[in-house]
């Protein structure tokens, strides 16, 4: 079977409409550069998007700090993300976080390693191939191992799993982070069931959830995004302490169109309106959640 190529991102960001708070996180990125191999087998070959890119797009949206998830293509090799994160918190400074994937038989140094370089995490793709290298039956095991660090599972998913995975996601152990409103279709509308398992789920406070990939579960692939608004409001209505925000860039597993970054985040003004709002999502959980302390300022 052939391996498709994505589409780039838009490589030219317009300024958002609204100033981003200081120490606005962006908690959903990857990065992909030649340097590292990609897995066999893999979905999809991604668009090659640097470091320098990502930095480039921040400043001109205003954000201060990013959590880099581990994309499928590179399976559990976590080089590239790991890159990132030691590249912006060079000099002590806490700019960066990571969500990592690993094989069950990671050790505990292991862990250690990665959690003093900043992961927080790890990531369940079972939306792509390479993303997935445990067995659901293993979940357990997994959040066992990780539970001294106290990171989280991040789950990625087929919007129709939510039913046959709920009963995983409500006894998890640990805390959960679900990605891209979790793929729930903005057409299906807020009292689909999918949609309200996930409202349960956020409610109970033991799920995250992050509002970002708009352009995925909107009807349409390019903004307004008006149909994922009231999932957005509901599940701030649901626990406003449990959502955080991030862009997706570079958009990967995408092959006609790609949203501009500025768009997104414009959508996200026009979701959240009250200013209290805005810094508690982009600044304060996310800072909570993945152990960043207190913004102190740039450090470039």
């Amino acid at each position: 079977m052939t391996i498709r190529d994505c589409i780039a991102p838009d490589r030219n960001p317009q300024k958002p409409a609204f100033n981003l708070p200081k120490g606005a996180v962006d908690t959903h990125v990857h990065i992909f550069e030649k340097e590292f191999p990609l897995f066999e087998g893999r979905g999809y070959n991604p668009p090659d998007s640097t470091l320098e890119d990502l930095c480039h797009l921040h400043s001109v949206l205003g954000v201060d700090r990013v959590v880099f998830t581990q994309p499928s293509v590179y399976g559990v090799d976590n080089s590239a993300i790991l890159k990132g994160m030691n590249k912006l918190n060079e000099g002590g400074v806490s700019r960066a976080r990571g969500v990592c994937a690993i094989q069950m038989d990671a050790s505990e140094d292991f862990l250690a390693g990665l959690h003093d370089q900043g992961i927080r995490g790890v990531r369940l793709n079972l939306d792509n191939k390479g993303g997935m290298p445990l067995e659901l039956k293993d979940i357990a095991k997994l959040e066992d191992k990780i539970k001294a660090f106290d990171w989280h599972v991040e789950y990625l998913f087929p919007g129709k799993d939510i039913e046959e995975l709920a009963p995983v996601l409500a006894a998890s152990s640990v805390p959960i982070m679900i990605g891209h409103f979790a793929y729930q279709p903005a057409a299906s509308g807020i009292r689909s069931p999918g949609f309200q398992i996930l409202l349960n789920l956020v409610k109970d406070g033991n799920t995250w959830v992050k509002i970002s990939g708009a352009n995925r579960v909107s009807a349409t692939d390019l903004p307004p995004y008006d149909d994922v608004q009231p999932m957005a409001r509901a599940l701030i209505e649901a626990n406003s302490d449990n959502i955080v925000w991030g862009t997706d860039w570079p958009h990967p597993n995408k092959y006609e169109v790609n949203p501009n970054d500025g768009d997104l985040v414009n959508a996200f003004g026009e979701w959240v309106l009250d200013p209290s709002l805005i810094e508690k999502i982009m600044v304060t959980n996310p800072e909570i959640f993945y152990s960043f302390g207190s913004f102190k300022g740039n450090a470039s």
